[in-house]
């Protein structure tokens, strides 16, 4: 039993006893989170099929019904760490070769963080992807290629804010289509992870301007308790870019 009227000897302060307050919280929550990962078949499905992380089976299972990575496909993986959606994309687009029958898919991925190779992928560590740098870089590894397909399983550190968290996450999508309107193909795709809140519709009409179709995901994969959801973007019109003779081009 922890005495609320000392800590280590000392008074407790109102700083002090925020401190402890917050450390008890986040000792109760990396407890539930582990007793939540030890009861999860999709950590045990994901070791037995040598996934990095449960996150490939919500690709799997959004790919099963939707059918957007095929062999042959150039694919962008944004906030890539640790790699299971570029694993899961390496294995359907075969950009490993595995299936020599098959046209062979090409799979680039981006991170700030530290993402180990994967075979078939090409990885770019360390690096915003919403920077001007970050787009030269994958434009010159594509080396003059068009994506067809742009991934994100983005989602910002927890502040614990609710509201700022949601901000967050949306700010993320919104960079992700950036991103994907300056390197992505005509009738390309683009699929990103987002959470429920009323942003989200005008996230949607957003899209609307540059997509044929949007449409909402919520994989099994994807734990029930969880406000993710997935944004699959169909059909990319294009960007207008403005010609010396005042003509335009998509």
């Amino acid at each position: 039993m922890i005495n609320l009227r000392s800590f280590a000897g000392q008074p407790l302060t109102c700083t002090r006893m925020c401190f402890l307050v917050n450390c008890l919280k986040r000792l109760k929550s990396s407890q539930q989170w582990l007793s939540r990962q030890n009861a999860d078949p999709y950590v045990e499905k994901a070791k037995i099929h040598n996934y990095r992380c449960r996150s490939a089976f919500k690709l799997l299972e959004m790919n099963e019904k939707t059918n957007i990575l095929t062999p042959g496909l150039t694919v962008v993986d944004l906030g890539s760490c640790p790699g299971s959606w570029t694993q899961v994309a390496v294995q359907k687009t075969n950009a490993d070769g595995a299936d020599p029958t098959k046209p062979r898919g090409k799979v680039l991925s981006i991170d700030k963080l530290q993402t180990f190779p994967i075979e078939g992928a090409t990885i770019v560590n360390h690096m915003d992807f919403s920077t001007i740098e970050a787009h030269d870089k994958v434009v010159e590894l594509l080396n003059g290629k068009m994506v067809d397909l742009v991934l994100s399983d983005m989602a910002p550190s927890a502040t614990g804010v609710r509201e700022l968290d949601k901000d967050r996450i949306i700010g993320l999508c919104y960079m992700a289509i950036r991103f994907a309107a300056l390197v992505t193909k005509v009738d390309g795709n683009l699929l990103f992870k987002v959470w429920d809140g009323k942003e989200v519709p005008i996230l949607e009409m957003d899209l609307e301007r540059f997509y044929k179709s949007i449409k909402i995901l919520k994989p099994q994969a994807s734990r029930s308790e969880s406000s993710e959801k997935f944004i699959l973007a169909r059909g990319f019109k294009g960007i207008q870019r403005p010609l010396q003779n005042g003509r335009w081009e998509n």
